[in-house]
């Protein structure tokens, strides 16, 4: 089962502010009898033990109001409610978490059971997954392990908690108990943000004002673009519909290669644009670590949180994680190897599809070769191309000298659309400083003249 996305939408507005926050409060209080019961069980041991079934949810009122419609879409079980209600307090009502302060007199410590972890500042009870399964099951093992399987079987919760270890080889329940924050600004405001770089995230969305009109490939590559834009809108097709699944791994994973300013970045963009799905850029230097197993853990961080959601993901400048490996002479040879074959693994797992650019095909792993449905070459246009560029750059409302031949340049000069971009961007500044309003053949030469040099050529 997957999880669906929450696509409702409704800012919360001044004037009913009050009726938009009732059903949450309603469910706040809730939450605490339930763990002022679970706490007096657990330590009185009354006649009667208590059950979550004694404790009916509260029925779901209000139901435009962002909880609300959260809980219908969802349709949440009682379990999974309290483990929501659980992340969110310490964002809206953190003393109601109060009562897990209490201490062992006997150990002069807190109770191991009621987990919890420590913040930077905040000086509140912060729940992890141990604090969730005591208040799901209190000492009875049974019960614990139910719930454990809980929260490794619900797609609703791996949908919208970030589960964090501090350190591997801590039990599961010892993670952190966090709400991913679009969902903690979906349940508050109704306003589902769109997640920007961040510690846990080291990525950045990109878009472009440009359209496929803008993209001048020739048609070979063209026709490869073709072949992603179709498996993101009929995957459902390929795998459900045709049961296609037994044998194909969910997942579409590309790799651009070729010279830089030849369109890898903006294509992917396009690709996200046309399928209305975020592409995320992934800082590969804050996924790289010196230290043993950092990056296995840095990109297993990004993989989990776009795992179910309708992302590209967009990894420029690849060959600098996903390089080759070399003969093993040390054990950082070791270490180096060990880390892209999991990265080999993870990205041939990811359900998602995953977009690698290189400006140098050669320094890819040979074993990244099986693992993509699509290579795709993207060459420096040929002069019918450069001379599409040319003038798709300079637009309608770009003033030209009378002397202006762009034939003449495309023929005579092998730049790609980047670099074509930055010549014009030179000869404007280059007309400005001239106190003139039109862009002469000149201007365009020396900012010809200046990409090459950067390039390592003369004319």
């Amino acid at each position: 089962m997957t999880a669906r996305v929450f696509h409702t939408e409704h800012p919360v507005s001044n004037h009913n502010a009050d009726d938009v926050f009732r059903c949450l409060e309603r469910d706040l209080v809730w939450l605490s009898s339930i763990i002022e019961a679970r706490l007096q069980d657990y330590f009185q041991k009354t006649e009667c033990e208590f059950s979550l079934d004694s404790l009916v949810a509260p029925d779901i009122e209000h139901p435009l109001s962002p909880y609300s419609l959260f809980l219908q879409e969802y349709g949440l079980s009682v379990e999974e409610r309290l483990v929501l209600l659980l992340a969110l307090a310490p964002h809206i009502k953190p003393q109601l978490l109060d009562s897990f302060f209490i201490r062992n007199k006997n150990l002069d410590r807190h109770f191991t059971e009621f987990g919890g972890w420590n913040g930077k500042h905040h000086q509140g009870f912060l729940p992890t997954c141990e604090t969730a399964l005591f208040v799901l099951s209190g000492d009875d093992l049974t019960k614990r392990m139910a719930a454990m399987s809980m929260f490794r079987q619900s797609p609703i919760l791996e949908h919208i908690l970030l589960i964090e270890h501090s350190d591997a080889g801590e039990p599961f329940a010892s993670a952190k108990l966090m709400l991913k924050p679009e969902y903690l600004e979906l349940l508050t405001t109704g306003e589902k943000n769109k997640l920007d770089y961040n510690v846990h995230f080291p990525a950045k969305r990109i878009e472009s004002k440009l359209s496929w009109s803008d993209l001048v490939l020739p048609p070979s590559v063209m026709n490869e673009i073709e072949q992603i834009n179709t498996w993101i809108d009929k995957q459902s097709i390929i795998m459900s519909d045709w049961k296609l699944d037994r044998n194909i791994k969910p997942g579409y994973r590309a790799l651009f290669y070729g010279p830089p300013g030849t369109g890898k970045t903006l294509t992917a963009t396009l690709i996200g644009a046309k399928a209305k799905a975020d592409v995320y850029r992934i800082d590969i230097s804050s996924l790289v670590s010196k230290y043993i197993g950092e990056t296995e853990k840095n990109l297993e961080n990004v993989f989990s949180q776009a795992e179910d959601k309708h992302w590209i993901l967009f990894f420029d400048e690849a060959d600098a994680l996903f390089g080759k490996r070399t003969q093993t002479s040390s054990s950082n040879d070791r270490h180096a190897n060990q880390e892209t074959a999991y990265l080999l693994q993870r990205i041939e797992d990811f359900r998602g599809v995953v977009i690698l650019a290189t400006n140098l095909k050669a320094n890819m792993d040979d074993a990244f070769a099986r693992r993509f449905q699509s290579m795709v070459y993207f060459p420096i246009p040929d002069a019918q191309l450069r001379l599409t560029l040319w003038k798709n750059a300079l637009g309608q409302h770009c003033q030209l000298e009378d002397d202006i031949d762009l034939i003449d340049l495309a023929e005579r000069y092998e730049l790609s659309g980047g670099a074509i971009t930055n010549v014009i961007r030179h000869a404007a500044i280059l007309a400005l400083r001239s106190e003139r309003q039109a862009l002469s053949q000149r201007d365009l030469f020396l900012g010809v003249t200046k990409e090459l040099r950067k390039e390592g050529k003369n004319i």
